[in-house]
């Protein structure tokens, strides 16, 4: 269970974050939560679908392999990619609430969190978080102001899902892979992008989609479903790599 604890340059004064990427440090993931402010880097590289949460709502998604803790992105010289999804980059901070301070504070105040038992926070090496007379150092400001664009654009991804399952722009879809060695693979509970609907929508829609900074998301989420096919051949390389081992 994750312990977040909210950043402080006394309590946390030699606390250093490993920026390695590798298994042992939970990059083995499947996929991570993706932002419209990042769909232009995300599709050069990766799929980006959608899932529902058990609400109902969808969500977008990066898509790195097949199953649960496959990361076909990731080897033994690190992630083999040359952008990094904002969730995946975030680790092991989070935003945090303080008291609001001040006349007339009415909202909790944001404020970075670690999570203390994340596998990356140690004393021994890595990056400081703070620099000997307490200030912040380059890579805590960095981590900072990348989460701050992540809390900024939450609602922009939301309004944007929200815009695409109100006009029935998002259909299931199930991949059926046959990989080389003759295996089968199926891919299941995601759903994408509809091009034939996206197509058949009116100038009053496209307009207001335009307006809401929707248009061009919907388009890169459109475009990353060719990272599809360059994922299956990563998963190729990975079987046959595996199996001359």
């Amino acid at each position: 269970m994750p312990d977040y604890a909210l950043l402080n340059n006394v309590d946390h004064q030699d606390v250093k974050i490993i920026t390695e990427r590798s298994p042992r440090y939970g990059d083995d993931i499947m996929l991570a939560m993706a932002f419209t402010f990042e769909f232009r880097n995300v599709q050069a590289h990766y799929p980006i679908l959608f899932q529902q949460n058990s609400a109902g709502d969808y969500y977008p998604v990066a898509l790195f392999g097949f199953q649960e803790g496959e990361n076909l992105f990731l080897s033994e010289d690190g992630w083999q990619a040359p952008y990094i999804p904002a969730m995946v980059q975030r680790e092991p901070f989070l935003i945090g609430f303080g008291e609001a301070t001040g006349p007339g504070a009415t909202e909790r105040a944001r404020m970075l969190s670690l999570d203390m038992d994340h596998p990356r926070v140690n004393t021994e090496v890595g990056e400081a978080l703070f620099a000997p007379l307490g200030g912040r150092t380059p890579y805590l400001e960095s981590a900072a102001n990348l989460l701050e664009t992540i809390y900024a654009g939450i609602d922009h991804s939301k309004g944007f899902c929200t815009a695409l399952a109100e006009h029935g722009l998002l259909e299931s879809i199930t991949f059926e892979i046959e990989l080389n060695d003759g295996s089968r693979n199926q891919l299941l509970g995601f759903h994408c992008v509809a091009e034939e609907k996206v197509q058949a929508l009116g100038g009053d829609v496209l307009g207001a989609f335009n307006e809401s900074g929707y248009l061009m998301p919907m388009f890169m989420a459109l475009a990353s479903l060719a990272r599809v096919q360059s994922l299956i051949e990563r998963k190729n390389r990975a079987v046959a790599r595996e199996a001359a081992a």
